[in-house]
């Protein structure tokens, strides 16, 4: 994430975000699964994780263009740094 005036604006963010991305788990209905983690390890790089489950490629593409969805990742968007993303199939 972007530099924040303090830490507790920082972590107010990713409560935020966190808050906003778990709230989908009932909304979009292609959402299986989801789990949000804020890290707790200061000597790692990134700050929040995603896990999400979907039956198949047609349920994220859903997901991501909900627009509930597109307001959270305007939130995120307003203070992401950088980004990875890894799309796997089990």
């Amino acid at each position: 994430m972007k530099p924040f005036a303090s830490p507790e604006a920082r972590m107010q963010k990713l409560n935020q975000i966190k808050d906003g991305l778990m709230a989908l788990t009932s909304i979009v209905k292609e959402l299986k699964h989801e789990t949000v983690g804020i890290n707790a390890n200061p000597a790692e790089t990134w700050d929040l994780s995603l896990v999400c489950e979907f039956e198949d490629w047609a349920g994220l593409n859903v997901y991501a263009d909900h627009p509930e969805h597109v307001k959270v990742k305007k939130i995120i968007g307003e203070v992401v740094d950088s980004r990875a993303c890894v799309d796997s199939e089990f």
